[in-house]
């Protein structure tokens, strides 16, 4: 990206305004989906301007942890496909596609988004096993929000299959949902310069600075934070950052 261009987006974020005409504390128009795809236990789509996340929920009975015997199993997959932008390649998992599934994965698991242990069938030895996928079908930035919201509308989505002489049955789903406990909701605050923006398109994040990914619950307590980018932020950066996110999570957690 040239200067000339850098310039401009800095002159109009200096004046409170973006690209695409919104405010820096404004999200571009979301709307979400759940139960698209048919071979899912559970599933969304979320869209967000020109950014499209499909998140699908599929489960099955393994053997938990050693150290955990009692609780279910959740595992998180980010696949960045090359057909959703012109950056991404095929191949092994992309450094950035596994920052953004440790992420997503962080603020469920320590929101407590799911009981696990109610996922537990027979203690030390079979438990349900929670696999999240997540698979951008348009990238204009942002994917992290995205796909975390994607990700709690699946889970809110997802319905046991039935299980016969102790086999799944993935044709016949059960009525019984997934016990989700909690909603953590992920606010990506990106710093550009002085300023202070929410969801940030591609190009936003092209240029920079700091961002904070802050996850966010019902009660506006932090469960989990991530900071990205090469610069440092100060104590008071941090706690405007943090405020925003706790500010915006209360919009995106209406959408639900």
């Amino acid at each position: 990206m040239n200067e000339t261009f850098k310039n401009h987006v800095y002159q109009a974020l200096n004046k409170g305004l973006r690209l695409d005409g919104r405010k820096k504390e404004d999200f571009r128009e979301i709307t979400i989906e759940t139960g698209v795809i048919s071979t899912a236990e559970g599933s969304a789509r979320v869209k967000c301007g020109d950014t499209e996340v499909i998140a699908g929920i599929k489960l099955s009975l393994g053997t938990p942890y050693s150290d955990t015997p009692n609780d279910g199993v959740l595992s998180t997959n980010t696949e960045l496909l090359p057909l959703s932008n012109p950056d991404f390649e095929g191949g092994p998992p992309r450094i950035d596609a596994i920052e953004v599934a440790r992420v997503i994965d962080r603020a469920i698991r320590e929101g407590k988004a799911i009981d696990t242990k109610k996922l537990c069938v027979e203690k030390g030895e079979k438990v349900w096993m929670v696999n999240m996928d997540v698979l951008p079908i348009n990238m204009d930035g942002n994917l992290i929000d995205v796909g975390a919201l994607a990700c709690i509308a699946a889970l809110k989505n997802t319905k046991f299959p039935e299980v016969v002489d102790g086999k799944v049955d993935y044709k016949h789903l059960s009525k019984k949902s997934l016990p989700v406990n909690a909603l953590p909701i992920e606010i990506t605050v990106v710093k550009i310069k002085d300023n202070f923006i929410v969801d940030p398109t591609q190009t936003e994040e092209k240029i920079l600075d700091s961002r904070l990914t802050v996850g966010v619950l019902e009660d506006e307590t932090i469960c989990a934070l991530q900071k990205g980018g090469d610069q440092p932020l100060t104590q008071k950066d941090v706690d405007f950052m943090v405020d925003l996110a706790i500010k915006k999570s209360k919009e995106l957690r209406k959408l639900l």
